[in-house]
């Protein structure tokens, strides 16, 4: 009898059940760093050591990490690595241990390298404003990766708010397919703002998780008072303040006095002439009311 069989077979690594280590994971960043880090296992003696070698391809050599991270207990828990190139095939990872007490169980993985890379910020971000039109024309660069140099294979994220309100609400937001510029239509032509940019792969080896923002870009124009208001609130302010200092100065020196003296009030209230003879003062009257009637006697 003629047929076709098949089956599965599963590896079953020696050592301890529980002892490999766990959570592995890694990520490159910065285009040719990578972190990766992992877990003792649960049931680990507690003097199993790990060790990490990696193969970046079937044409390379397998490399044991040179830069391992330790926990408190000297126990490796993660590595290091510098210039990492990124591939198209996957990267193969082991991770085994030993222990004076049993053996330990082994754990690798392959990993498709771009899919764990965290993309650095678009580069060199500006934005040019026309003073007659509400348009700013935002233009940048991809970002840096070491596997791909083509615009088509990011798409970006733009993020824009208000410069006195970086923490409020986003006042545009929008998500662009390739391309290195973007036009973006002020509504408020006396606001700053602020801009941010983020990508992501939408095409190519590129991972497709969005990558980190870029540092804040800061453009538009804001209201400016001009300089004569700016001199007569100065000149307010400072009549204000020179006002005020000099009421206080005279309140503790008493200067009011000086510059302001009362008038005297007189000692001796005036109650007429002083005392007088009534008689010889009709007299006086009768005397010269008679040398004028002689007088006039005498002309005639």
């Amino acid at each position: 009898m003629n047929g076709t069989y098949s089956s599965i077979c599963r590896y079953i690594p020696q050592g301890m059940n529980g002892s490999a280590i766990e959570n592995f994971s890694c990520v490159i960043y910065n285009i040719s760093l990578m972190n990766c880090t992992w877990q003792a296992g649960r049931d680990a003696p507690g003097d199993t050591q790990y060790f990490l070698y990696w193969q970046n391809s079937r044409d390379d050599e397998e490399m044991e990490c040179e830069l391992y991270i330790k926990d408190e207990n000297g126990r490796n828990t993660g590595c290091r690595f510098q210039n990492v190139r990124i591939e198209i095939k996957k990267a193969y990872f082991l991770v085994n241990g030993s222990s004076k007490d049993s053996m330990i169980q082994f754990y690798d993985e392959y990993i498709q390298l771009y899919k764990i890379e965290k993309l650095m910020p678009p580069s060199n971000i500006t934005v040019n404003c026309y003073e007659i039109k509400n348009d700013c024309i935002i233009q940048w660069q991809q970002p840096q990766i070491s596997h791909s140099n083509k615009d088509k294979c990011f798409k970006y994220e733009i993020n824009i708010k208000y410069k006195d309100n970086p923490e409020g609400k986003t006042k545009y937001t929008s998500i662009q397919e390739g391309g290195n510029s973007h036009t973006f239509q002020r509504s408020n032509t006396r606001k700053k703002y602020l801009l941010k940019m983020r990508a992501a792969g939408s095409a190519c080896l590129v991972s497709p998780a969005w990558g980190e923002w870029s540092a804040p870009v800061e453009f538009g124009n804001e209201e400016i008072i001009s300089s004569s208001v700016w001199i007569l609130l100065v000149v307010a302010v400072a009549t204000l303040l020179v006002a005020i200092i000099t009421i206080l100065f005279c309140k503790r020196t008493d200067c009011w006095k000086a510059a302001f003296p009362q008038i005297p009030e007189p000692k001796h209230v005036f109650r007429g002439l002083p005392d007088t003879n009534t008689e010889l003062m009709e007299s006086k009257i009768t005397s010269e009311n008679e040398e004028i009637i002689l007088v006039a006697d005498a002309m005639k």
